[in-house]
């Protein structure tokens, strides 16, 4: 963990990030599993991951408004975390699907308002160094590396009856920490909204689309990865493997984006993150049952999601300044993980009912390299243009 900034809480920072993707490391491998467990059916799988994703079109533009306007934000992430909580105790009544739906729905809408919030605390005590960002961010790819590899074991033999208990459990903890962080002193900050838009408008609808295809790319694989690993006879243990395997090439990449952005540049590291997806998802498609295929795959992982997110990250930093920095995130977040994410869940849900696992992964590919060339469209039109300079910011 760097120490090289003093004043910044780096621990509490990235205590934060280690739970909050705990959860996902608990749920992204295993939940899918959990519910096909339950009798739910691939179209009705889709519609939860959908929900899931879809709060994300208001609810960090509700919350990031709130944050703004009152001009502090760990209130806002604390209250949000311990909803979340509250609402995802809910499930261990294991209810029937239509009562599954409306507590996933209130459960992520308080879960999806917390992360944009924090991404603007942690920026904003790395103030003047967001290049650092990926040293913090890490322990959250750290966080879920360790849940995916502990719980793997954990459900082969006991099944995963107790999985919604261990998210909770992981839920609480976040929230406790959240309790340690302290406010950023970028969050009271003055300025008119007027002057805080750093972009083309051309540039930033580019990239919010491209953001929006590329998480909609993510559908088959956020969905039914560990289905249709299982489905080729893996095993828990090997599934957890696999999903581990890709988050610690992330963890990889997010060590080196501090070098590699200076030196390549964030607009052509977020094109070559879009242009990997594509490759990816098509490898996957093709070749599950050939393991180095699918090892090189997951390998992956650490450009399409490491470096895209990364480089997405401080684009959005440096596109909304001052008080639309909350919102900046919230927009970001709607965009890509709420309405990409709800389509990624509706469209691979639809496909996998219809058993046509290798056509949902072209369907991937071809979203993947739509989102390459409005990206491409929209920095080419941008006032930022192809320059790379020492700043990783655009304008800079």
């Amino acid at each position: 963990m760097n120490q090289d900034q003093p004043g910044v809480p780096h621990w509490r920072l990235s205590g934060f990030y280690f739970f909050y993707f705990a959860i996902l490391g608990a749920m992204l491998p295993y939940w899918g599993l959990y519910l096909q467990s339950l009798g739910f059916t691939p179209l009705q799988i889709g519609y939860l991951a959908a929900i899931t994703m879809g709060t994300k079109l208001f609810a960090p533009f509700l919350w990031g408004w709130l944050g703004d306007s009152i001009g502090r934000r760990m209130p806002v992430i604390r209250l949000a975390s311990l909803l979340t909580a509250i609402a995802f105790a809910g499930l261990l009544l294991e209810p029937g699907f239509r009562w599954f739906f409306w507590i996933i729905f209130f459960y992520s809408f308080f879960w999806n308002a917390s992360l944009p919030q924090f991404e603007v605390v942690t920026l904003n005590h790395l103030r003047g160094q967001p290049r650092l960002y990926g040293r913090i961010r890490l322990w959250g790819s750290v966080g879920f590396v360790v849940a995916v590899l502990l719980l793997g074991p954990l459900f082969e033999r006991f099944g995963l009856t107790g999985l919604p208990q261990v998210v909770l459990g992981f839920m609480l903890l976040g929230w406790l920490i959240s309790l340690l962080v302290p406010e950023s002193s970028g969050s009271r900050h003055s300025g008119s909204d007027s002057a805080v838009v750093a972009a083309s408008g051309w540039e930033i609808l580019g990239f919010l689309l491209a953001c929006l295809f590329m998480q909609a790319s993510y559908g088959p694989y956020y969905t039914f990865f560990s289905i249709y690993l299982q489905d080729y006879s893996y095993s828990q243990t090997s599934v957890g493997f696999y999903w581990a395997l890709g988050v610690v090439a992330e963890i990889g990449l997010f060590l080196m984006l501090p070098r590699l952005l200076p030196l390549i540049g964030v607009r052509r590291l977020f094109l070559l993150s879009l242009v990997s997806a594509a490759v990816r998802w098509l490898m996957i498609g093709y070749f599950p049952h050939f393991w180095p295929v699918l090892f090189v795959a997951q390998l992956m992982h650490g450009v399409t999601f490491g470096v895209y997110h990364g480089a997405a990250i401080v684009l959005v930093h440096g596109y909304f300044r001052g008080r639309l920095q909350g919102r900046g995130q919230a927009i970001y977040s709607s965009f890509s993980f709420g309405a990409g994410g709800a389509l990624g869940g509706l469209y691979s849900g639809y496909f996998w009912q219809q058993g046509q696992a290798l056509l949902t992964h072209q369907v991937a590919a071809v979203l993947a390299l739509v989102g390459l060339l409005l990206a491409w469209i929209g920095f080419s039109l941008g006032q930022g243009g192809w320059r790379v300079t020492e700043s990783t910011e655009p304008g800079g």
